[in-house]
Formats: C-alpha cells, sequence, structure tokens
C-alpha cells in the first residue's frame, strides 16, 4: 500500500479511536439512567436500525447478503463480542475514567493485535511481530500505569 494510502488507513483508524471514547461515554451516560445490560440492548437496535437504513433504503452496501452460508461459523461471534465490549466499556468508564478506560482499552487491542497477527489467527494473513512491537506495548503499558498514578 502506498504512502497515501496509508495515512488514509491511519486516519480512519483513528478516527474510530474518537468514536470509540464518545460512544464509551455515551454509552456510560445512558447505562446510568436505564442500566447496563439495557444499554447495551438499545446501542444494538439503534445500530440495527441505522444500518437497516443504509443497507435497504439507501442501497450503501457493497457486499452480498447471499453468500452468508459461505463464510466460518467463528465470524458470526463479532456481534457477540460486540454485546461484550459496549457493556464491558460502559461498565469501566464509572470506574476509572474514560481516559484510564480507553489507556486500557488500547494496550488489550494491541496485544492482541500483535497474537493475532502473529498466528493469521480468523483467517487473517499472518504477519511476524518485531521487537519495536513488543518495546511499544511495554510502553503503552508504562504510560497506562501513570495515567491510573
Amino acid at each position: 500500500m502506498d504512502i497515501s494510502g496509508n495515512l488514509l488507513a491511519l486516519s480512519l483508524a483513528f478516527i474510530s479511536g474518537i468514536l470509540m471514547a464518545v460512544q464509551g461515554s455515551l454509552n456510560t451516560g445512558l447505562s446510568k439512567v436505564v442500566g447496563l445490560l439495557e444499554t447495551t440492548f438499545i446501542v444494538h437496535i439503534t445500530g440495527t436500525i441505522l444500518l437497516l437504513i443504509l443497507l435497504f433504503a439507501f442501497h450503501m452496501g457493497k457486499g452480498n447478503l447471499s453468500l452468508l452460508s459461505e463464510a466460518p461459523w467463528y465470524v458470526y461471534l463479532g456481534g457477540v463480542v460486540g454485546v461484550g465490549i459496549i457493556y464491558l466499556v460502559a461498565a469501566s468508564i464509572p470506574q476509572v475514567g474514560v481516559a484510564n478506560a480507553t489507556t486500557a482499552i488500547i494496550i488489550g487491542q494491541v496485544l492482541t493485535a500483535i497474537v493475532i497477527d502473529h498466528f493469521g489467527a480468523f483467517g487473517l494473513t499472518q504477519m511476524a511481530y518485531g521487537w519495536n512491537q513488543i518495546v511499544g506495548l511495554i510502553l503503552l503499558a508504562i504510560g497506562g500505569k501513570l495515567l491510573l498514578s
């Protein structure tokens, strides 16, 4: 991938990080009113409604839903994992704050991403990790500890 493509991809990931912090804060606020599990339900319902509109009213999808049966069984667990993510983020933010929770999330994401890349898990391309990634992960963990101090 060229530099401009990498920049675009990294910019999209950066925006995703911003949205995740905002979403966690919004979900935490809602959970204080209606409860954690109820918030998780509402988040998925509202997301489903938006996706139904985008896919079927605006025909924005570029894929083919008729190929669902060709996907491996484990890729359907993303929704289950999403329920866990929304619930756990909304549960952790009131205890440690948005910055600390987000730091812990990022450390967990990077550690898991290194393992997934290394083994090529879930049918992804295998990518070896370098010591620079391990050092970066350690520095993230140190930064996380400093935020908690």
